[in-house]
């Protein structure tokens, strides 16, 4: 598997993995590497901006002279913001644990049997580290 020149491949703007090319060739590879890449960069951008706005509003609460709803009301706006971030950097957790898998040879194969996830269920979760069946029956323990 050609693991390391998937980097440097320059996709069709509308390309999409197809069932026809070969799982998890260089083009898919790519693909998934841009399209991982691009949302570990949103997420940073809007944790970057969260983080700014706590900031602001930290500021700003230290000047207010408002009632107590006021106060609370901005306490509950910056809890939230801290909550969202937080959620979005269990995501960016997972999505440098894809990155990895791209770049050691294992995405889109189940981290417990080895076998395809399927090109089908990594385009609409690209997170995913086990198949369709395994993910059930994992549910079903839980």
């Amino acid at each position: 598997m050609a693991k390391q020149n998937y980097k440097n491949i320059e996709l069709a703007p509308k390309y999409v993995p197809k069932k026809s090319e070969p799982y998890m060739c260089p083009e898919h590879l790519a693909y998934f590497y841009q399209l991982l890449n691009t949302q570990k960069e949103q997420i940073q951008q809007q944790n970057a901006s969260a983080l700014n706005s706590i900031s602001v509003v930290n500021k700003t609460n230290a000047n207010i002279t408002g009632d107590d709803s006021d106060i609370a009301v901005a306490e509950q706006e910056n809890t939230m913001t801290l909550r969202m971030a937080e959620r979005d950097n269990k995501l960016l957790v997972k999505i440098n644990a894809a990155l990895e898998r791209i770049e050691n040879g294992t995405f889109g194969y189940s981290i417990i049997s080895g076998d395809e996830i399927g090109l089908s269920r990594m385009l609409a979760r690209p997170l995913a580290t086990m198949t369709i069946e395994e993910q059930e029956e994992y549910e079903k323990r839980k």
